[in-house]
């Protein structure tokens, strides 16, 4: 069952149609169903609150207007690391030759200009 903060998937009609993310799930006055506020992640932003029924957030389809819809919960693939992926402070992990010339930009001091 997707969760508060998981991202979903959100199909229309069988399609991929927009990504959100789960921003709160509230229930409702009648059994089995809550309010689903979804953070739509598309341009411009948008929030909006759909009330579902509690298998509906676990991924089975339902209708809006007519239309079938359905939510699938995003998991994010397991990534498999190369050497050259691990950070600097791995024991066993040659460091890599700089020359002399290597330069450290800290993004938290561009960030404080």
């Amino acid at each position: 069952m997707a969760t508060e903060n998981d991202i979903v998937l959100i199909h229309f009609e069988d399609q991929p149609l927009s990504f959100a993310r789960i921003e709160q799930i509230l229930p409702d006055n009648k059994p089995d169903w809550y309010h689903v506020k979804l953070l739509m992640l598309q341009i411009p932003l948008q929030v909006v609150t759909w009330i579902l029924r509690d298998r509906y957030i676990m991924g089975d389809e339902f209708t809006m207007n007519g239309k079938r819809m359905r939510l699938e919960r995003v998991v994010c693939p397991e990534t498999v690391m190369d050497e050259d992926d691990l950070p600097e402070d791995i024991p066993g992990k040659q460091p890599a030759p700089t020359n002399g010339k290597a330069t450290v930009i800290s993004l938290a001091d561009k960030l404080k200009r």
